[in-house]
């Protein structure tokens, strides 16, 4: 049933269930004048008190009037009000209206001639409420955040609020002195409960690269119910127990419990039920520091060809029929059946004592569906309370073959093969870069991501984690704005959110963005079907040749005389969105620059080099949304090459003597 259906049934319902004089609009604000006040429980959480606050700052927005912010139940009703939580009160002046949430996040949004409610399913602990994190101390931490994400729908969905980027030049707000809002009933709870690793770097606790933190929470991707990060579960158990318990790491073909590449790529031998039970006093400590964890990790380390167990029982998990993979271990390869089975009988084991140690608790474990174990299981089936994390690497890249296979599976045939087993899943696909996604450019595949994560949603997905967003809202801020609307409620029409984020966002300049948006996607598709998906750093020019680069120019120099026929904001996104090309420009001469000193080192061509990354941190601190210089640094991974003091090892003298001889 679709939305708009949903309003019309809700204002039937209403008509039909109201009191005399309770079938009118409601009048929220009447010529910029006597607002209805905000009503709060005194004994709401604290992210719940905040949000009724920002209720009444956008209201101010809208119509310029302040409602009242009652905290409580008033002494006297008020004739007209809105309620933020299923209040007692609530229950009293609408007995008919149902608050009872049957569904994890589900909100409410009801309105008659008198009363509106904003509501939704809230768990918390109030004994629990800053808790330690992965990445931080986290404070007014929920369970469920119903009211809070139904207050931000509101705002968006009734009110036609709009953040299509962080800081205040992405948030639009209309102006009218008048809101009225005819009866109706709206209910929504969200399938995909794991939503903050969208953005991971601006999730709740995170102090990484991340400049998003209050977009994140306004588009209802923070405050989720369910946290998957999906990480590798074990990266810190050779340093703590290679010492003490050496016999709980992955017996190697010669015979012994070393040789791995890193502490974080060391494996584990699954069968031992040591493992077990270390793995549960972790458990054991996690919920110390963070009593309303629910999921817990168990996924293998990275490294994922090298370095698994071969011992008797380890092996005895593993499906004979199971895909043949490589595998690799100081000084042997061999042809060894998928580890799906494996590690889902190991998931399995775990889930089972979890159950034993914490009886009546929702816990569940998490698993990676990654390297070795991406094809689907022959005949393990997860337990009903683990949760597959697939590192199914096809957003935005249909098609890409699975570089481990040797069956020539694509990552999201892998996906499918998972789905179809039933089990809850999580969505974790690493981004790539072809395009130039991890060094900041327009590497755009916004229809081919809507569609991926409509795919994943109707495949039953109850999470998703991308690895890696780095927030650069000038080159790649339309995708990230359709797949936190879609993360929500996937749902929606892709074609309508991009249409109403370019007319809302630029106004008069709306179809010139528009087409230098388009453009690059379109370039983008090209490129790859010429060159594959896993082009490299060196190869970009080829993308942002200088005719298209001329071509860019020429759409945002059209967006920049429409905007100067409107509102002053349509001048300052155009500009936005201008430093991105500008930075575009910069680092495609980079490296068409670098190219030709690796080949030959040359002093004036790092001096112009050295120069371009100036003008590259400028433009960061100018517009510090439209570019995060923290991972655009030269030095960092995804940068090297690019920059005459920062080598890329990976980059084979072959390879580059290829690129200059075009």
């Amino acid at each position: 049933m679709s939305t708009p259906r949903l309003f019309l049934i809700g204002a039937w319902v209403w008509a039909c269930l109201a009191g005399p004089g309770q079938a009118g609009e409601f009048v929220l604000v009447e010529n910029g004048s006597n607002p209805a006040p905000v009503v709060v429980s005194k004994n709401a959480p604290p992210r719940t008190r905040a949000a009724a606050g920002e209720l009444i700052d956008y209201i101010e927005k809208i119509s310029g009037a302040r409602p009242e912010l009652i905290e409580g139940e008033p002494k006297s009703i008020p004739p007209r009000a809105v309620w933020v939580g299923a209040q007692p009160a609530v229950r009293k002046l609408l007995p008919r209206l149902d608050l009872a949430f049957q569904h994890p996040e589900e909100i409410l949004l009801a309105c008659d001639g008198r009363h509106l409610v904003i509501a939704g399913r809230d768990r918390w602990d109030p004994q629990h409420m800053d808790v330690q994190a992965r990445d931080g101390i986290v404070k007014g931490k929920q369970q469920e955040y119903g009211t809070i994400n139904a207050v931000y729908t509101f705002l968006q969905d009734k009110l036609e609020v709009r953040w299509l980027w962080p800081d205040e030049l992405g948030e639009d707000v209309p102006k009218r002195p008048t809101i009225r809002l005819a009866p109706f009933e709206y209910r929504y709870h969200p399938q995909i409960r794991s939503r903050g690793g969208l953005l991971h770097f601006s999730s709740l606790g995170n102090k990484g690269y991340g400049r998003a933190h209050d977009w994140a929470r306004l588009q209802r991707l923070q405050l989720h119910s369910l946290d998957l990060d999906g990480g590798h579960g074990f990266a810190d158990w050779w340093d703590r127990y290679s010492k003490t318990h050496p016999e709980i790491f992955a017996l190697q073909p010669d015979g012994t419990r070393t040789g791995f590449a890193s502490a974080r790529t060391a494996k584990l031998c699954q069968s031992n039920p040591k493992v077990w039970e270390l793995w549960l006093k972790g458990v054991e400590d996690q919920l110390a520091k963070d009593p309303t964890r629910t999921v817990f990790n168990a996924s293998p380390n990275d490294g994922w060809a090298s370095g698994h167990c071969v011992c008797e029982k380890c092996s005895a998990w593993d499906h004979p029929d199971g895909e043949k993979r490589l595998f690799i271990w100081r000084g042997h390869r061999a042809e060894r059946p998928a580890l799906s089975d494996r590690d889902v009988t190991f998931a399995n084991r775990l889930a089972g004592l979890l159950k034993q140690r914490y009886p009546g608790k929702d816990y569940r474990v998490l698993m990676n569906s990654y390297g070795h174990s991406r094809p689907a299981p022959v005949a393990a089936r997860p337990a009903d309370n683990v949760i597959i994390s697939s590192v199914a690497n096809f957003l935005g890249r249909t098609g890409l073959v699975d570089r481990g296979s040797t069956t020539g599976q694509t990552y999201r045939q892998q996906f499918d093969a998972w789905a179809r087993l039933g089990c809850r899943m999580m969505w974790r696909p690493n981004t790539g870069s072809p395009g130039g996604w991890q060094q900041g450019l327009p590497d755009l595949t916004i229809s081919q991501t809507a569609q991926d994560l409509q795919h994943v949603a109707a495949s039953g997905c109850v999470g998703i984690f991308v690895d890696s967003v780095w927030e650069h809202w000038a080159t790649q801020g339309p995708q990230y704005y359709v797949m936190a609307q879609l993360a929500w409620d996937p749902r929606q029409d892709p074609a309508a959110l991009l249409a109403d984020y370019y007319r809302r966002g630029f106004g008069p300049a709306a179809d010139a963005v528009r087409t230098y948006f388009e453009l690059w996607e379109q370039a983008r598709s090209a490129y790859v079907a010429q060159y594959g998906h896993e082009a490299g750093l060196f190869s970009l020019p080829r993308l942002y040749a200088p005719q298209r680069l001329a071509q860019a120019q020429a759409h945002l120099d059209q967006a920049a005389k429409a905007a100067a026929a409107g509102a002053e904001i349509y001048r300052r996104r155009v500009e936005f969105v201008r430093a991105g090309l500008a930075y575009t420009r910069l680092q495609t001469q980079n490296a068409t620059l670098m190219l030709r000193y690796w080949l030959k080192p040359d002093d004036a061509i790092a001096a112009q080099v050295r120069k371009n990354w100036q003008a590259i941190e400028t433009l960061c601190r100018e517009h510090p949304y439209a570019l995060n210089w923290g991972p655009l640094r030269p030095g960092t991974d995804r940068m090297l090459g690019l920059h005459p003091e920062h080598p890329n090892p990976k980059i084979k003298p072959k390879q580059l003597r290829e690129l200059g001889m075009e």
